[in-house]
């Protein structure tokens, strides 16, 4: 029955999707610590255990994050919405500078994001990740998605994206796009850290797509970043720590 709705909306989007696209998409970001320190298979035995007695009994940490969207623009960024109760000090890091902007129209790349405490500005095309294209389907925010997967070799992570082709978009959260429909789902390494839309609000915008005003940051292209997350991995490889406390996991 699925796979009949979805070609329904493959070949009729204009039957379940005649509104603009422009709106709010809220992402839930659960973030598995035990998973995530399984993956760090350079750090021994006693360094992991070291490193997650600092995690005390909690093994998940969820937040929220919105993209804004319209027809050729995306921009993601945090949300001031608690996910839990127990959402401690987490406005320290939401102050921290953090957006991801596209505009598909003029093919433009512009983030703000905070590394290793310091601020950069990321001004560049776009690129898109390398997916391979699968057939499973599941339903998330009421919306029948396809599968997608991708490696990142740099954080050495395998992706998963959910797209909605009933929603006409190539865009997503954090720096995921270039599918054939919007993103509403990415699962980095089997759970290690889930990011799934529970709230889609279609609405006129106003100057949400905007970047904060008064940015201040090192102008850098995207290559630029990479190499130097590049090498704060590897130093914190030497170090055996875990490399995402000072650097974003995706």
């Amino acid at each position: 029955m699925k796979k009949i709705l979805f070609l329904i909306l493959l070949f009729c989007p204009a039957l379940v999707f005649s509104q603009p696209m422009e709106g709010r998409i809220r992402y839930l970001v659960t973030r598995h610590w035990t998973k995530m320190m399984s993956h760090l298979d350079y750090m021994s035995k006693q360094s992991r255990e070291r490193a997650s007695y600092m995690w005390g009994n909690r093994s998940e940490w969820k937040t929220y994050s919105n993209l804004y969207f319209n027809e050729t623009q995306t921009k993601f960024e945090l949300s001031e919405e608690k996910a839990e109760p127990e959402d401690e000090g987490g406005y320290s890091w939401r102050k921290e500078l953090f957006f991801i902007k596209r505009d598909y129209a003029k093919n433009a790349q512009f983030d703000g994001r905070t590394l290793m405490g310091k601020p950069y500005l990321i001004e560049d095309t776009i690129s898109a990740p390398k997916w391979r294209i699968l057939n499973d389907l599941k339903e998330v925010a009421g919306h029948i998605c396809m599968n997608a997967v991708m490696v990142d070799t740099l954080r050495k992570q395998r992706i998963v994206a959910w797209f909605a082709q009933d929603m006409l978009h190539n865009g997503g959260p954090e720096s995921f796009h270039g599918l054939p429909g919007m993103i509403l789902e990415i699962d980095v390494n089997d759970g290690a850290m889930i990011l799934t839309a529970d709230l889609i609000e279609m609405k006129k915008l106003t100057n949400e797509l905007d970047p904060p005003a008064k940015l201040k940051g090192k102008k850098i292209k995207q290559a630029d970043y990479e190499k130097i997350v590049k090498e704060q991995i590897k130093q914190r490889m030497i170090e055996e720590q875990p490399w995402y406390w000072n650097i974003p996991y995706i």
